[in-house]
């Protein structure tokens, strides 16, 4: 056991300026106060933000911070923190450490050089960050610096949304509103509040550092953009759940470490399927939280990642040809006495709750699929999505045996019997039997039923989990309405509400799909039931201004119409920049590295063939390989005219969303023509001349 060992016990935790903390340090009759201002959702009094700023301030220099910093989720997907120390110089020429209330509750970095959408002119440089006192501030140790981050909303004069964080919160609260207006029409006078809860998996590649620094492509855009097949894949089946590497061991150890300091419950690690492939997973939390926790676990995951050698991929597809990485989002409804909405319970077809919680976010799918999966439309994203490894396009609802035989009763006309589990008999002395589950997983639906929660698994490993939250918040939001809006004015509530539930059984039945959804055959069946299947980015992406979902979030007080509008060309345009960077790099390396190998490695077989033939030896096997050779080097070089071509077209169109279908169109299958030639080069030019580490290389040496 190492000298400087800590119990986890003792490690948890210790970062963060949690309920502990505050007990310990604020005055009883503040903490009280500052509890009560987070739970009701009051305003933050000056007075009593001094005092808790005061105890944070106190706090964080003990741990050897000088800084503190606003710490914000802007519509780039990443964090961003403007950092501030806490010196006050005196007038005698020494200084004194102060932190006002002000400045925890309020920071004001600049706003204009963010992505805006156009809510912001690039001379309108004011935007305000506001202290979320929902999710604890926390010390980080960055090399020899020590800062307190708080966590914040980021958002302009107008106070329009610059971030992530802020529809979330404001998801959260017509959540709230909405669900409990549901409960206690249904009888239930003592539950205060609904939070959603999410614990999101988060999947990851591992490959060694000086593989990374030889490949352009993985620098800036964190995917190889060039790579023959490797003889050895993932068809073995051998790598997950497969023994932990020692090197692997110790990196996930350091990780669990870090992230036990910052209050993040890791708690489950493993190999994932693909080689050098693996995941994550926490404790859940609140949503907020848990999504603040998220971009914690990507940043320590990186940074950890190179202390030991390695770096860590979080691009969707990094690697042509073996699995991708996603962020499985488990999601529920929580009350804030404990109770589970989502929770069946032993005899679900009489929990009516649990009947109108979960009718609520099937109808919620089904009725805004389009939206759903626009929350996941990334450029990155559709290279995985519909792959025969992670869930397709077409958004449907895995419920299993059980709860599938509910609906069917419900919409039959009322629900009498759920399905037993039973038990497993293993046919073996020593394994007692089990208790069988009543119902199976099914690791290919996009939105399945996981015994209490529901895992959205379409969710990018990039991606930040505000944005696919936030619009789940939402859309559940909006139908917990439509039901509360009837049970209210009922007479008779059990009546009504049995009346929804038949409604929804009948009307929602085609999104329940509890097959294999990797099948053409489902691909097929979809499209009978009417369900959509968005096949990119750009086509999903211009679905979200449609009227309905304008409807929704200006309704909800989630979005003003400019502001998803505004998100909306955000993320065309990342779509569309993200492109034109893959493109410019698939000339650098094609022009810069491959063509001059590939010719050199012509001129070697001309050479070789010419001796060869001087010696009177027939030369006819290398002048082969010279004519396959140059034959690719000649649609290597015709591929990369037309990509010059296609991209500096698509730059040059001013239309956001045009100029996205241009790159979608046109420019990435000019990238594929590009990367076909350079792949079959690298199949026959010499190994010691190839200029880019292999895929062999990349996935197999740990």
């Amino acid at each position: 056991m190492s000298e400087n060992f800590e119990p986890v016990t003792v490690l948890f935790g210790k970062n963060v300026f949690n309920d502990v903390v505050m007990r310990e340090r604020l005055p009883k009759n503040v903490y009280k106060e500052f509890k009560k201002t987070i739970t009701e959702g009051r305003f933050l009094d000056t007075s009593l933000a001094n005092v808790v700023a005061n105890a944070m301030k106190d706090w964080a220099i003990e741990k050897g911070a000088t800084h503190f910093c606003h710490w914000f989720q802007p519509m780039t997907g990443l964090t961003a923190e403007k950092h501030d120390s806490f010196i006050s110089p005196t007038t005698e020429g020494t200084t004194i450490m102060e932190f006002s209330g002000k400045e925890l509750t309020q920071g004001e970095p600049d706003a204009s050089s963010f992505p805006s959408g156009g809510l912001r002119a690039t001379f309108e440089a004011r935007g305000y960050t506001a202290w979320d006192c929902t999710s604890p501030a926390f010390i980080k140790e960055t090399g020899k610096t020590v800062t307190l981050y708080i966590p914040c909303a980021f958002f302009s004069y107008n106070a329009e949304a610059l971030d992530k964080k802020t529809p979330l919160l404001r998801s959260m609260d017509a959540l709230n509103k909405q669900a409990i207006r549901v409960l206690k029409a249904l009888g239930n006078n003592t539950s205060n509040s609904v939070g959603a809860t999410l614990g999101p998996e988060q999947e990851y590649f591992l490959i060694d550092r000086r593989f990374f620094e030889k490949r352009l492509d993985l620098m800036l855009t964190g995917r190889t953009l060039f790579g023959a097949p490797t003889p050895r894949g993932q068809e073995m089946s051998d790598h997950y759940f497969g023994a932990l590497h020692e090197r692997i061991a110790s990196f996930m150890h350091e990780v669990n470490v870090e992230l036990w300091k910052l209050g993040v419950s890791a708690k489950t690690q493993h190999n994932e399927v693909a080689p050098n492939q693996y995941e994550l997973a926490p404790v859940f939390s609140t949503v907020n939280v848990a999504t603040d926790h998220n971009q914690l676990v990507m940043e320590t995951l990186q940074k950890v990642a190179l202390r030991h050698n390695f770096v860590c991929l979080l691009h969707e597809k990094p690697f042509t040809g073996v699995n991708g990485s996603g962020k499985h989002n488990n999601w529920s409804m929580v009350t804030d006495d404990g109770i589970n909405l989502l929770d069946p319970g032993s005899t679900p077809h009489d929990n009516m709750v649990f009947l109108v919680m979960l009718c609520a976010v099937i109808r919620a799918v089904d009725k805004y699929a389009k939206l759903l999966r626009a929350s996941v439309a990334t450029a990155g994203n559709d290279h995985r999505l519909g792959a025969h490894e992670a869930p397709p396009a077409i958004v449907s609802v895995f419920l299993g045996d059980q709860l599938t035989d509910i609906l069917e009763q419900l919409a039959a006309g009322g629900a009498k019997e759920s399905k037993a589990g039973g038990h497993l008999k293993l046919g073996v002395s020593v394994l007692p039997p089990l208790p069988k589950d009543s119902t199976d997983r099914n690791r290919t639906s996009p939105f399945a039923f996981t015994g209490n929660k529901f895992e959205f698994r379409m969710v990018g490993s990039s991606q930040s989990t505000a944005g696919p939250m936030f619009v789940l918040n939402t859309i559940v939001a909006d139908v917990l309405k439509e039901i509360a809006d009837e049970l209210e004015k009922s007479s008779n509530v059990k009546t009504s509400a049995q009346k929804i539930l038949n409604k929804i059984a009948k009307e929602h039945s085609r999104v329940i799909y509890n097959g294999d959804n990797y099948t053409a055959e489902w691909a097929k069946e979809a499209e009978k039931r009417g369900l959509p299947n968005i096949k990119s980015t750009v086509e999903s992406l211009e679905t979200i201004m449609d009227d309905e979902n304008v409807k929704l979030f200006v309704n909800h007080k989630v979005l003003s119409k400019a502001e998803l509008n505004a998100r909306t060309e955000i993320l065309l345009d990342a779509y569309s920049m993200t492109i034109n960077i893959e493109a410019k790099t698939t000339l650098n390396i094609a022009q810069r590295q491959i063509l001059p190998v590939a010719i050199e490695y012509s001129g070697k077989l001309a050479k070789a063939a010419e001796r060869i033939g001087n010696a009177g030896s027939n030369p006819d096997t290398q002048k082969k390989i010279l004519d396959k050779t140059c034959e690719l080097i000649s649609e290597l070089n015709n591929g990369i005219d037309e990509l010059k071509k296609a991209a500096a077209a698509a730059i040059g169109i001013d239309d956001t969303a045009k100029r996205a279908e241009n790159c979608r169109d046109i420019v990435v299958p000019a990238m594929s023509r590009v990367r076909k030639a350079a792949d079959s080069l690298e199949m026959i030019v010499d190994a010691r001349m190839w200029p880019l580490p292999t895929y062999a290389e990349m996935l197999f040496v740990k």
